[in-house]
C-alpha cells in the first residue's frame, strides 16, 4: 500500500514497527484524561476490536495481556482512533477503576518539574 493511500484513504491497513508493534494510548471516553499508554501487536489489536476490551502486548513478558484480567480495572473501548499514517492509536475506553498498576487513576499522575517530578493527581 502506498502511503498517500494508507494516509488519505479508507482502508485499515495498520504500520506495526520492526518488533511488530504499535503505540496505544488510551484515554478516558467521558473525560479525555489520558489513562495510560501501551504497545499492541496484531493479537492485542485483533483481540481488542474482537471482545470489546482493551489488550495489549506485554513487552516485558512477551505475551498478550487483557488490561484488568486480573486486578478487574479493565478498559471497555467505545472507540479506536488511528493516525495519519496508521502507526498509533487513540483508544477512547470506560475504565473500571484505576488505570495505572499503581492504583492511581492514570499512569500519569505526576508533571515534570525543573527538579524533579511532581505529585499532580492523588492516587
Amino acid at each position: 500500500m502506498s502511503d498517500v493511500a494508507r494516509e488519505t484513504g479508507d482502508r485499515f491497513q495498520p504500520k506495526f514497527d520492526a518488533q511488530g508493534l504499535m503505540t496505544g494510548v488510551v484515554v478516558d471516553a467521558s473525560t479525555g484524561e489520558v489513562l495510560m499508554v501501551a504497545h499492541l501487536d496484531e493479537e492485542a489489536l485483533a483481540a481488542t476490536r474482537e471482545t470489546g476490551l482493551a489488550h495489549f502486548h506485554s513487552r516485558s513478558r512477551g505475551t498478550l495481556w487483557c488490561k484488568g484480567e486480573t486486578s478487574g480495572n479493565t478498559l471497555r473501548v467505545q472507540e479506536i482512533l488511528v493516525d495519519c499514517d496508521q502507526d498509533a492509536l487513540v483508544i477512547k475506553a470506560q475504565p473500571a477503576g484505576p488505570a495505572c498498576h499503581t492504583g492511581a487513576r492514570t499512569c500519569f499522575y505526576r508533571r515534570l518539574a525543573d527538579d524533579g517530578l511532581l505529585q499532580r493527581i492523588a492516587s
